[in-house]
C-alpha cells in the first residue's frame, strides 16, 4: 500500500524547513531511501503500475496440465 499524499508532504516539507532526513525518518517511521526518493521527485502522488510482467506463462502452464 502507497503512503498518503499528505504525509509524504509533510515529510518533505518537515525536511525542507531544516530537520535532518534521519531524524524525519524516526518521527515518521519511514526508511531514509524513501525520503531521499521523494525529495528528488517533482510530483508526490504515487505512481501507477499499468503492466507487470508475470513469473508464469500461463499459455505453457495450461499446456502442460492439458498433457497431464
Amino acid at each position: 500500500m502507497a503512503y498518503s499524499l499528505d504525509l509524504r508532504q509533510k515529510v518533505v516539507n518537515y525536511v525542507e524547513n531544516g530537520g535532518s532526513i534521519t531524524k524525519a525518518a524516526a518521527i515518521f517511521k519511514l526508511g531514509r531511501a524513501t525520503i531521499y526518493r521523494w525529495l528528488g521527485r517533482e510530483d508526490l502522488r504515487p505512481t501507477q503500475v499499468t503492466h507487470r510482467q508475470r513469473k508464469l506463462d500461463w499459455e505453457a502452464l495450461k499446456k502442460d496440465v492439458e498433457k497431464n
